[in-house]
């Protein structure tokens, strides 16, 4: 059986990115050159920032396509999540709103990839 060990952005600076990630998710990366830049999000999934000109074969999708989930426990951890990364200088596109499957904000990094924060409702 396969496990995934990494998820993927193609972003225009890595350092940039890595330095974003790591002010947001308080881990720092370990792997950076001017190419690519790795940070640990779990201990079995990682985050690779590629620089969008070297990927092989070239991407085709624009950022914001798809999103990266961080389930919380419940609602006041979403809002306390949303004012930290306010405050931290992150890009929101989505501010705390209950949708049909919880509570949820989504902010955008650099490059316009999409982060979704999120806590499940009661009944799911």
């Amino acid at each position: 059986m396969l496990t995934a060990s990494n998820i993927l952005l193609y972003v225009a600076d890595p350092a940039a990115s890595a330095a974003f990630y790591e002010r947001l998710l308080g881990r720092a990366p370990v792997e950076l050159s001017p190419t690519f830049a790795l940070l640990p999000l779990t201990s079995d999934l990682m985050l690779g920032l590629w620089k969008r000109g070297g990927v092989e074969p070239a991407p085709e999708s624009a950022p914001g396509g798809a999103e990266i989930g961080f389930k919380l426990a419940d609602g006041a951890a979403v809002d306390a999540a949303y004012a930290e990364w306010r405050d931290k200088g992150a890009e929101i596109a989505l501010p705390p709103t209950d949708l049909d499957f919880g509570r949820s904000f989504v902010a955008l990094d650099p490059d316009g990839h999409r982060l979704r924060l999120y806590a499940l409702g009661e009944e799911m």
